[in-house]
């Protein structure tokens, strides 16, 4: 279990993370990165990615390496995401492709909200 601890004013705010990604995840980038590049193709980064180690990398640095601005806090996911925070629940890794967050793009913004530098773990291919 990986643990993130970041002081955000008077708050202390808890980021847990699952070993691995979670199967449906898997499923959720292939239905994403499919848009991207076809059916086939698609299946085959996601089964690629399966195959990958789990390894860190700072939210904001993910963000930037994808050029992707973080969702808001208000956002629905980022606030389904950050419901299971509060409640206890390890979030996923994310799952990168070809440069691209193929799935947990709310996970690396709620990340990203808590601590900019928090260490978020994922799979990149």
């Amino acid at each position: 279990m990986t643990t993130t601890t970041t002081t955000t004013g008077d708050a202390v705010q808890y980021l847990r993370w699952r070993k691995d990604v979670a199967d449906h995840d898997y499923a959720a980038a292939s239905s994403y990165l499919s848009i991207r590049f076809g059916e086939s193709r698609a299946e085959e980064v996601s089964k690629k990615l399966q195959k990958l180690p789990v390894i860190q990398r700072r939210a904001n640095d993910i963000l930037r390496a994808t050029q992707r601005d973080p969702l808001p806090l208000s956002d629905p996911g980022v606030l389904r995401d950050l419901q299971k925070v509060l409640a206890g629940e390890k979030l996923s890794p994310i799952l990168i492709a070809d440069g691209d967050i193929a799935d947990g793009y709310h996970r690396v913004s709620l990340a990203y909200a808590l601590d900019p530098y928090a260490d978020v773990p994922l799979k990149l291919g």
